[in-house]
């Protein structure tokens, strides 16, 4: 006759299996749909990092910029009507410069595109726009 102990044991264990194979398949349904939420998201914030990027190369600044134009103080900037603009009146950069109020090196960064005017001084480009050769040889004391 087997021992009463033993058998109560066996059958404890036997039943504690049992449970824990229903709690361990609840859990395993979980964590699947949680990885594959998880990927989901992962997915979602790669291409969230695509389309940011996209923004922010090309595209995203000239729209940014011209609606920082006509937002703020109604007056267009252009890199190349800078440029035009200059030649037009024969002003070196360096000249161009100093009846702007700013260094060289901002009028070249302008007009090559890779920084823009602050408001304070597109006031200034505006107002080269309206001005004649005399104007400016009379401005430059030559």
């Amino acid at each position: 006759m087997p021992n009463i102990a033993n058998v109560l044991k066996s059958e404890i264990a036997r039943i504690v299996r049992k449970e824990l194979r229903s709690e361990v398949q609840t859990m395993k349904k979980a964590v699947s749909s949680y990885r594959s939420q998880i990927a989901q998201l992962k997915r979602q914030v790669k291409s969230l990092d695509q389309q940011l990027r996209k923004v922010s190369k090309g595209s995203g600044k000239a729209t940014n910029a011209q609606q920082t134009d006509k937002e703020s103080s109604g007056i267009r900037f252009s890199a190349k009507g800078l440029t035009a603009q200059r030649k037009r009146l024969n002003l070196s950069v360096v000249a161009a410069a100093k009846i702007l109020g700013v260094s060289p090196q901002s009028v070249t960064n302008w007009e090559s595109g890779k920084t823009r005017p602050r408001d304070s001084q597109l006031g200034a480009i505006a107002a080269l726009r309206k001005m004649g050769k005399r104007e400016i040889a009379a401005k430059l004391g030559t």
